[in-house]
């Protein structure tokens, strides 16, 4: 285990990112609160629609399709990041890592053949 001294000396770069991302964040904030107006009154409290007024209730019926296509780009999406992560370092893992790459997919896919079944009874349109 290195002693502290070498830690540091090791990662002083990334403690100097952090306190500047850190130190422009508040910079930021301040400096929005300093300039930013401070006017009330009664449409401030009102909710900004397009410069129009509200009509209707917030509560809002979803239709099922919405849910499918949610379903599915979190499926795609999560397949992407992991596979990109998993083909970075295809070498080192070996044959193992293929195998535990075709059942992450064979799962993916019984997810996939899951929504298409169901889109059945939800069309799309």
């Amino acid at each position: 285990m290195p002693d502290s001294t070498g830690l540091i000396a090791h990662n002083w770069g990334f403690a100097v990112f952090l306190l500047g991302v850190v130190g422009l964040c508040a910079f930021m904030l301040g400096l929005s609160s300093l300039l930013g107006s401070k006017a009330w009154g009664r449409s401030k409290n009102e909710p900004f629609e397009s410069g129009m007024l509200p009509t209707g209730g917030a509560r809002l019926r979803l239709s099922a399709k919405f849910y499918l296509v949610a379903m599915l780009f979190v499926i795609f999406d999560i397949e992407a990041l992991f596979l990109y992560a998993w083909s970075v370092s295809v070498r080192e893992s070996g044959w193992t890592g293929f195998a535990e790459a075709l059942v992450f997919i064979a799962i993916l896919l019984a997810g996939l053949v899951y929504l298409w079944r169901d889109a059945k009874s939800f069309p799309i349109r």
